[in-house]
């Protein structure tokens, strides 16, 4: 069963193709997304990695967390399962 990873501490150009090959080397990566700012469209500096299976994400901690790609130290772990919250749509009530 895929195992998703927290990954933060990200440089602003860091792509999700980057990161697939980075984590590519622990094994099957099955989805990579960055999050970017709605309203800049800035990287928000994190994103999250579903590895193939649990052995995998634990190789690609232990093989990511602390290292430098595209010049910041990354932190890896595991992603914490909790449910999006509600957003509000923002309209003002008059």
């Amino acid at each position: 069963m895929a195992k998703k990873l927290y990954v933060g501490n990200l440089s602003y150009n860091t792509t999700e193709d980057g990161l697939k090959n980075l984590f590519s080397g622990f094994g099957t990566v099955a989805s990579v997304k960055i999050i970017f700012d709605r309203e800049t469209g800035n990287s928000k500096g994190f994103g999250f990695i579903e590895m193939g299976s649990d052995e995998e994400a634990t190789a690609a901690i232990t093989g990511t967390n602390g290292r430098e790609f595209d010049g910041r130290q990354l932190r890896v772990n595991e992603a914490m399962d909790k449910p999006r919250r509600e957003r509000s749509g923002g309209g003002g009530n008059w």
